[in-house]
């Protein structure tokens, strides 16, 4: 080990917490050293400075999502930073539902302003006035606007990158249609490209149902989420979907003429996914050595570390340069780690702290042979492929990496949703395991407020009707806390 690999440097690279004993002082510093994001100057508490390792797996989930959106109709937009009070006032349930969380613009420059203006919390107020503008006509509908933006929520106290910060980026989407079938789908549709968001590009399996009324969005008829569990047993919402009714459209006058010249209330919808996903990315994937990454968001899915003595050094370089070419062609995103001041131990551990999923490493043995030694980023496993379809077998090996993180999440979500039918068991075993605990439910928020007050844990899900056993009157069971009948099944879970 030459002398700049040791000192500083390595302690460095080195995670010194504990995923499984430390977890929040773990995942900082796992955000921190992977060169993911820093924490803003003093006296700004809450807010993230996003690095450009972090904010490239952003840009590939945002990738991932508008493909999607545009696939099926949505159109991206524009709409300003700032909303005037009396526009958020027109909403009276956005206003009492994001009252404690929005901060307010008062001057600009030395003049005070004539009205208030909100920092962005939401955009429902600011983009249903003008879909009023647009949609005349029944030929206006459906209208699918998306936009991809940043929103301020001042409430938030207990910070963590990512996971909750007083700014975040997400994306939030606004459709108007001609009646409830055609939000209720579009609601629906959303719903399922988050869940593929997730299972397919960020490999975390998730739970889907709705949020209980007393939790829905403000303002909403029905909201829908997807829900993911992270390793210390805490829940994330990792998007949600709303089906708005008619109370947005009714506030801002989206009507529109039918085929009979009637006028008609429009039904809107609204839905967002934040970068709270990269949150359960890492929380989800990653160990005790640093960043873990599916192969689908990597910004590198392999790195390749030549290795030489001097006498070998030009042989090395050459066959690792070739493989790499290859690889590039084939559309992998590579990289050639011939750095001369770096010793290859202190490059496994970089790349290892990087997340990058696939390692080649390529010697004079390599040379000779004609073959490539890979190693798996989330395991270890070695093994030796011919220099023959590189890129083919590269491929292989990375839809391989990908199956191993999910399997490995799955197992973790399959292990932690357990069953009780009393208050007590339902705390005890939030208590003593995290996780998931199903739990019949009358529907109540009373009952749910005896759970969180003791616990905090919450209600984060309810199973949709069509899937719910205890939904309609074929059932006998009554609810865990009160002893009322049960209504609904109640996913029990702290949240992050």
């Amino acid at each position: 080990m030459s002398e700049d690999d040791t000192g500083s440097d390595a302690q460095e690279l080195g995670i010194t917490k504990s995923k499984e004993y430390e977890t929040g002082e773990w995942y900082a510093e796992v955000v921190q050293k992977a060169k993911l994001a820093n924490y803003a100057p003093e006296g700004m508490s809450g807010f993230i400075i996003t690095r450009p390792r972090g904010y490239a797996l952003w840009e590939r989930l945002q990738n991932f999502l508008d493909a999607k959106f545009k696939a099926t109709g949505a159109q991206n937009a524009y709409f300003p930073l700032f909303i005037p009070e009396s526009y958020l006032e027109a909403e009276k349930d956005i206003v009492e539902g994001f009252d404690p969380e929005v901060a307010w613009v008062t001057h600009g420059g030395h003049e005070e302003l004539e009205e208030r203006l909100a920092v962005r919390p939401t955009s429902e107020s600011i983009i249903a006035p003008y879909m009023a503008q647009w949609v005349r006509s029944h030929r206006d509908l459906p209208l699918r606007l998306n936009q991809w933006a940043s929103v301020v929520r001042w409430e938030a106290t207990d910070t963590k990158p990512f996971f909750r910060t007083k700014e975040f980026l997400w994306q939030e989407g606004h459709t108007a249609h001609a009646d409830r079938e055609g939000a209720w789908e579009e609601t629906m549709t959303r719903l399922d490209q988050y869940e593929s968001a997730y299972q397919d590009f960020l490999a975390i399996p998730v739970l889907r149902g709705q949020k209980p009324d007393h939790d829905k969005f403000p303002g909403a008829d029905t909201t829908t989420t997807v829900e993911a569990l992270m390793p210390d047993g805490k829940s994330v919402q990792g998007g949600t979907s709303h089906y708005l009714g008619t109370s947005f459209a009714e506030a801002f006058d989206i009507t529109f003429s039918d085929e009979d010249e009637a006028d008609r209330v429009a039904h809107t919808t609204s839905w967002g996914l934040s970068w709270r996903a990269l949150g359960a990315l890492i929380m989800t994937h990653s160990d005790d050595q640093g960043l873990v990454l599916p192969p689908t968001v990597a910004p590198t899915q392999v790195a390749i570390v030549p290795i030489w003595q001097e006498d070998t050094k030009d042989d090395v370089l050459e066959y690792a340069e070739e493989v790499a070419e290859e690889l590039e062609e084939a559309g992998v995103r590579v990289e050639l780690d011939d750095r001369d001041t770096r010793n290859p131990g202190f490059k496994f551990n970089e790349h290892e702290l990087n997340g990058v999923p696939v390692r080649f490493e390529i010697g004079p043995y390599e040379v000779d042979d004609e073959e490539v030694t890979v190693v798996h980023r989330p395991d270890g496993e070695e093994t030796t492929v011919d220099r023959d379809d590189i890129a083919e077998t590269t491929q292989e090996h990375l839809d391989e990496v990908y199956a191993k993180l999910y399997a490995a999440a799955e197992e973790n979500l399959e292990g932690e949703v357990r069953e009780a039918d009393s208050r007590n068991e339902i705390l005890g075993t939030i208590g003593q395991h995290g996780g998931y605990v199903k739990a019949p439910w009358c529907g109540d928020e009373a009952c749910e407020t005896e759970v969180k007050d003791q616990i905090a844990a919450e209600i984060v899900m309810v199973p949709f009707e069509e899937e719910d056993d205890l939904h309609g009157d074929d059932h006998d069971e009554t609810c865990a806390i009160c002893d009322d009948d049960a209504t609904r099944t109640a996913y029990f879970a702290k949240s992050y």
